[in-house]
Formats: structure tokens, sequence, C-alpha cells
């Protein structure tokens, strides 16, 4: 695999070429999750009841993600919803969110992270990381563009809707013109920073990708290091119901429970 990764991590949200009438096969991605042993935790290592959040990407909410909730519940993981609210905000209010539940869930089961993100959550999940390397074991991120955001026009266009929402709000409260790159690559925030360093070695970390994701260009999703990427068939949508997802995120999440 050849991918050119930028020097500078997360750059300026970009178009790009990608099939999005491909997205229309999201419910196959469904179909075949419940259709699939793994879904109901035959032939996948059970887990160690360790704690995992799972993250929704742009514009979605926990509620999509219930598939991928429970199921981690009945293969022995303790899991937790983000509770971000609504994927539109701005990521340093959301990752702030992420921060009370990840503290939350630490206390409750007195272990290190694992974090799961879809898309926009794996780069939320990435910056968590990064900021709180002490708390997380382990980092899977799901067709997350964390080398350089390049997505569909349209996805495009809504994220544009997003950010002149943000400003106007912020309008009303501070300066706005403090941040003018707000919801942009060049956005000097914490999130949009941390995102520009690699994540510490003692966080584990892999990335899963589909290179006919409709949604985001799929290079922007792998890793240099080829063995942490994995490649699968689907959508972007529907990795968060793909059975070759899930049966590759209890590998994962089994491999890092091993003693080292």
């Amino acid at each position: 695999m050849n991918v050119d990764v930028s020097a500078t991590r997360l750059g300026s949200l970009k178009p790009a070429a990608v099939p999005l009438w491909r997205e229309a096969l999201v419910g196959m991605d469904w179909l075949s999750l419940r259709a699939s042993p793994v879904y109901y935790g035959i032939g996948v290592p059970r887990g160690d009841g360790s704690p995992v959040i799972v993250i929704p990407g742009f514009l979605g909410s926990d509620t999509y993600l219930m598939e991928m909730y429970y199921w981690l519940r009945r293969i022995g993981y303790t899991p937790y919803y983000s509770r971000i609210g609504r994927n539109a905000e701005c990521p340093d209010v959301l990752r702030e969110r992420l921060f009370a539940t990840m503290d939350e869930a630490q206390i409750e089961t007195g272990e290190k992270l694992r974090l799961i993100g879809h898309s926009l959550g794996g780069l939320l999940a990435r910056s968590a990381a990064r900021e709180r390397p002490e708390q997380v074991r382990q980092v899977i991120a799901l067709a997350a563009p964390f080398n350089d955001i390049r997505v569909h026009p349209m996805v495009l266009a809504a994220a544009g809707f997003v950010r002149d929402r943000i400003r106007g709000q912020r309008n009303e409260q501070v300066n706005s013109e403090q941040r003018p790159d707000c919801y942009t690559g060049e956005c000097t925030c914490a999130f949009a920073s941390s995102l520009r360093n690699e994540l510490p070695s003692s966080v584990a970390r892999h990335s899963i990708y589909t290179e006919t994701d409709g949604v985001v260009d799929w290079q922007s999703c792998v890793e240099e290091d080829e063995s942490l990427n994995t490649k699968v068939n689907g959508t972007h949508s529907g990795l968060a119901f793909n059975p070759q997802v899930y049966r590759k995120v209890a590998r994962l999440l089994a491999e890092a429970s091993k003693p080292t």
C-alpha cells in the first residue's frame, strides 16, 4: 500500500471524489451482521470485562451504535456510550463531554479504557487518548480520517453549516474571531492541536477502513505502518454494523488484554 501521509496531520477540509451512492448499501451491512455468528458472540474471543467506550461519527449520536454496545456486552466487555450528544458541535466541547464519560467509566471499573470511534468519533478517540494516555489502553478507529480530511462535497457542505452555527453561538458568548478557523484543519483548539501529534506508544491503536468508502477518502484513514490497518468490504456508515469489523474488533480487544 502506498499512501501519501501529510507531515501535518489533520489538514484542511477538502472535497474528495468518493462514491457516495455506495452508502445506499448500508442496509446490506446491517443485514450481514444480523446473519453472522459473530453478532451472537460465536467464534470470537471472550472479553475480560474491561470498559469500552463507543463514540459516534459526524452528525450521529450514540443511538446508532446500540448494536455494537450490546454486542460488546454479549462478548464479555463493559460497554459505555460516549454521552457526547449529537456529533455536530465544537469538537473541543464534545471532547470535554467524552472526558466526563471516561472519568466515570474508569472510576466504576478501576481499569484503563478502550475507545472505539467511528469516523469523526475516531478522531475524538485519538485526541482523547493523546491528551490522557494514562487513562487509555487502546484506540480503534473505524473509517476515521486522521491524516487529512478529504470528504464528499455534501459532507463538506454539512461541515460548513455546523461551523457557521458554532460561530453564531460563540458570537453570543465570546468573540469568535479569536478562532476564525473553527471546525477546519487549521483550527488551533486543543482537539485539533492534539491530532497533529502521534499517539504515545503506551496506547495500542488500529485503523479499520474500506476502499469503497462513500464519505471520506479511505487513504486519509490509514496508518503508515501497514500492520496497524485492516481493510474490510462495505460502506463508510456500515462499518458500525459490519461483521468483518466486529470480528476484527473482538480480536484486537483480546490481543490488547494479553499481558506484555
